[in-house]
């Protein structure tokens, strides 16, 4: 049996949905890119909602059996899941994959949680914070930057203009923004 991943060995790459039909299947809103990048992943682990939810206090190993593409989503009919309330029990638990089970990142691309901590500071030195958490606008990611004794600022996520570097060894990004805005 497999062992539950630790927040820092895991990466949530989704929730689990409402129930979708009488047979165990859950809708899922994943968060891979692209959307169907989820379908890669044949083993999650399950973790119960913030309120407890219906899954085990710490959560459990489930293997995913199909998947299938639907006009608003993705739905996924998950081993021993066979009826809508099994399915029922498991509507807001997060879907956690190891992070070793992740593809490589391409040169030039990262992971929102390797950036997730990361000093900021301006060109000049000026110290921005630290990376709270990355938000998805459309036009391109935002970066929200603040911490103690700091301001929040928001800084759009465009390489070779506004960041100049970003060096995930040393956990610092390099921004060329106004240090007003």
């Amino acid at each position: 049996m497999l062992k539950p991943p630790s927040p820092a060995e895991s990466v949530v790459i989704g929730v689990v949905g409402r129930a979708f039909g009488v047979k165990g299947w859950c809708w899922i809103t994943t968060y891979t890119r692209p959307v169907d990048g989820i379908t890669q992943y044949r083993q999650w682990f399950i973790r119960p909602p913030v309120d407890g939810g219906g899954v085990g206090k710490d959560g459990t190993w489930y293997r995913v059996t199909k998947f299938a593409a639907q006009s608003q989503g993705i739905v996924a009919k998950l081993e021993g899941v066979d009826d809508r309330s099994q399915a029922e029990a498991l509507t807001g638990a997060e879907i956690h994959v190891p992070i070793d089970a992740l593809p490589k990142a391409a040169e030039g691309e990262y992971y929102w949680r390797d950036l997730t901590g990361c000093r900021v500071e301006h060109v000049s030195g000026q110290h921005f914070g630290v990376v709270q958490e990355l938000l998805e606008t459309g036009a391109n990611d935002v970066l929200v930057v603040g911490g103690e004794g700091q301001r929040e600022r928001l800084i759009p996520f465009i390489p070779d203009d506004v960041l100049v570097s970003i060096d995930l060894e040393q956990r610092l990004i390099v921004v060329d923004w106004d240090p007003d805005f």
